[in-house]
């Protein structure tokens, strides 16, 4: 304790000992800008020697920054928008210098405040971006009273723009205009009845209206709602709804075409308040900025998906007893007309057999030649034209003969129809006994599983590994680094996590170390590869890999570089022949793990590109996910619950490939399975 207090006694409005020349991002002096807003906070001035250190980053414009000020009701997204707009302001102004202040609310209670707006910010590590939090700290407002003299002395330095982020409001809350120049409310479609509009004081005086999260239900109701009070508020009946400051935005989607807007229209009124100080985006560059819209990653029409799916399979239940009981009947009435009685029973079978329909009369019919088919010593079948035969027995280390699938005895029809329609044979709907029907003989199902240090002590434990075996069925573990999507870097976070429980990879180069030795097209060789949130990196990394290695190939046997068309040939023959899996399942890892890197949606939208570029170049011998149960397990589910998780997770898979128009029969031989 007497450490810990020693550690931390020193001001934290001087400079000080060791920490004198502390500064980390020289682009802004970010040390000496907070040290002199603690200052200010404590109601003190900042420190003479801060003030001098400061001289060189003193504002020599004419003008002031402008101060945009972000206000809106608690929940509302304001700092995922002002990050999302920060982010714009930096990719559209070169050398823009951004000063933000975000004012978070002091519990009545303790007196902390939880200050998470710096969470929502990724924008905070580019060049040119100043962020500090501060509490209101029993202010009665949503802005501190420390946050007028903030913002005073944020002007005086060499800032271009200032943005202050009030607390969450309430309905008649407008602080946030006594202290800038130009204000934005942000609010969502949940604000109630119409009426309610009424009360919010902010729609009278915002410059600009972000109605966020557009994504949720009755986000286009609210849009023309707000429109209406908007134009009562103002006495503007005549105008136009779509010149109206009003824009409805997804700030959690990359890229989102509302937030475009959005920022364009803020662009224009800074440059028209600041009289042209601040630079108007040229028309170039609006039209550079391709923006997306907001689109759901189930189809609202498809919204009741799992409970469609449940109604199913218990209509085909029900559907299946009485059938069954039906084939029961039928198969009485066969066996009675068998005997030659003297009973006319032929328009009571052809009832019967009506209501049975084609299909399962069909199936009752070729009960005998399936029963054959599972009795003999091998079982031929064809796989894309192939004809493929298994041995269907196989010998115990006791001698004895057991048969790989054991045919039910069966002599009532009900039964027979209940088998085929809620078991069957393996690789036969409904898939309870399996999607194929035999494993496949030749290839031994073990992992060579395998991830340490660099790429070359990876490949030489992968080598000794497979060494004499028949198969080559490579299983790579990466390192936390690369799983997180980082490069191995210096940093106290990363350095020491560099290669450790898996390996490095961050280059096409690394990937071609990584797997050098192996022939990957052969018939003989797969490669898993566990791996999520960089999964479409780490992949292009793998197919380029295995792209380039028939390249080297070709070169040796031609003794000369492929044409361009027998480049495109290479390419293809080479995507349709590799054999593997990556994880890829991001909705598993929002459930059990926690490697996502990027949002859900966008991760889910990179997966549908994949498993487009998969159906396009007839990638058919790869698994573009696999999707796991496993990980959910191991976060502590059941078994029947990880079975839940897991194929609700396969059906949304399913319907976002659906809603992108791929076909089922197109996309499902790419779905695998991995269960604890």
């Amino acid at each position: 304790l007497s450490e810990l207090c020693a550690g931390t006694g020193f001001s934290i409005i001087e400079v000080n000992g060791a920490e004198k020349n502390l500064e980390l991002r020289p682009e802004l002096p970010h040390r000496l800008l907070g040290l002199a807003l603690n200052a200010i906070e404590m109601g003190e001035q900042p420190n003479t020697e801060i003030l001098k250190q400061l001289e060189k980053f003193k504002n020599k414009k004419s003008k002031a920054p402008l101060v945009l000020g972000v206000t809106g009701t608690g929940g509302a997204g304001k700092s995922s928008l002002v990050d999302e707009l920060l982010q714009r302001f930096l990719n559209a102004y070169s050398h823009l210098k951004v000063g933000v202040v975000c004012v978070d609310p002091s519990k009545r209670k303790t007196g902390g405040a939880l200050l998470g707006d710096r969470i929502r910010m990724n924008s905070l590590s580019r060049p040119g971006a100043f962020m500090r939090s501060v509490a209101s700290r029993g202010s009665g407002s949503e802005i501190a009273k420390c946050l007028p003299g903030m913002l005073d002395f944020l002007k005086t330095q060499d800032f271009d723009l200032l943005i202050a982020e009030t607390s969450g409001i309430g309905q008649a809350s407008v602080a946030i205009t006594e202290v800038c120049d130009l204000s934005l409310y942000v609010m969502t479609s949940e604000f109630g009845a119409q009426s309610q509009l009424e009360k919010i004081d902010m729609i009278d005086f915002a410059d600009l209206i972000a109605i966020n999260k557009a994504d949720r239900r009755g986000s286009l109701d609210a849009l023309r709602d707000v429109r209406k009070q908007y134009k009562r508020s103002r006495k503007m009946f005549t105008a136009e709804d779509e010149s109206l400051p009003i824009f409805l935005t997804q700030a959690a989607q990359f890229n989102d075409l509302g937030v475009n807007q959005l920022f364009f229209k803020l662009a224009d009124a800074l440059s028209e308040k600041s009289a042209g100080s601040f630079a108007s985006l040229p028309v170039e560059y609006r039209k550079s900025v391709k923006g997306v819209n907001r689109k759901s990653i189930v189809p609202p029409e498809r919204q009741n998906y799992l409970a469609e799916i449940v109604g199913c399979v218990h209509e085909y239940k029900k559907k299946t007893q009485e059938l069954s009981e039906k084939a029961s009947y039928l198969g009485s009435l066969e066996k009675v007309a068998s005997k030659n009685l003297k009973f006319n029973l032929s328009d009571e079978i052809e009832k019967t057999k009506e209501i049975l329909g084609d299909e399962s009369v069909n199936q009752l019919k070729s009960w005998e030649a399936l029963k054959k088919n599972y009795s003999g010593d091998e079982l031929i079948y064809k796989v894309r034209g192939k004809e493929i035969k298994q041995k269907l027995t196989v010998k115990t280390l006791s001698g004895n003969k057991i048969r790989r699938v054991a045919f039910p005895e069966i002599r009532d029809w009900g039964d027979r129809l209940k088998f085929l329609r809620l078991e069957n044979v393996p690789g036969e709907f409904p898939f309870t006994a399996g999607v194929f029907q035999m494993k496949r003989e030749g290839e031994d199902p073990i992992r060579m599983f395998a991830g340490e240090g660099l790429p070359e002590r990876t490949n030489k434990r992968f080598l000794f590994l497979s060494e004499g075996q028949p198969a080559k069925r490579l299983s790579t573990a990466f390192d936390s680094v690369t799983l997180y999507g980082q490069d191995p870097d210096q940093r106290p976070d990363i350095f020491g996590k560099v290669g450790e429980s898996g390996v490095s990879i961050c280059t096409l180069d690394d990937m071609k170390r990584l797997y050098s030795g192996f022939d990957l097209c052969a018939p003989n060789t797969s490669v898993s590869m566990t791996i999520n949130g960089p999964a479409p990196i780490i992949l292009a990394f793998f197919m380029n890999t295995a792209i380039d290695q028939q390249i080297v190939k070709f070169e040796k046997e031609n003794s000369r570089k492929p044409s361009a068309e027998e480049l495109k040939k290479i390419s293809g023959d080479t995507l349709k022949s590799v054999r593997g899996t990556v994880q890829a399942d991001i909705l598993k890892e929002d459930q059990g793990q926690n490697t996502c890197i990027f949002s859900i949606d966008f991760a889910l939208k990179m997966m549908g590109d994949i498993q487009e570029f998969f159906v396009h170049n007839q990638v058919q011998n790869f698994y573009s996910v696999s999707i796991s149960g496993y990980h959910i397990a191991e976060a502590g589910a059941n078994p029947i619950s990880q079975l839940a998780f897991t194929l609700s997770n396969a059906f949304t898979f399913v319907e976002y490939y659906r809603s992108r128009g791929l076909k089922v029969d197109e996309f499902a031989p790419n779905l695998s399975f991995f269960f604890s």
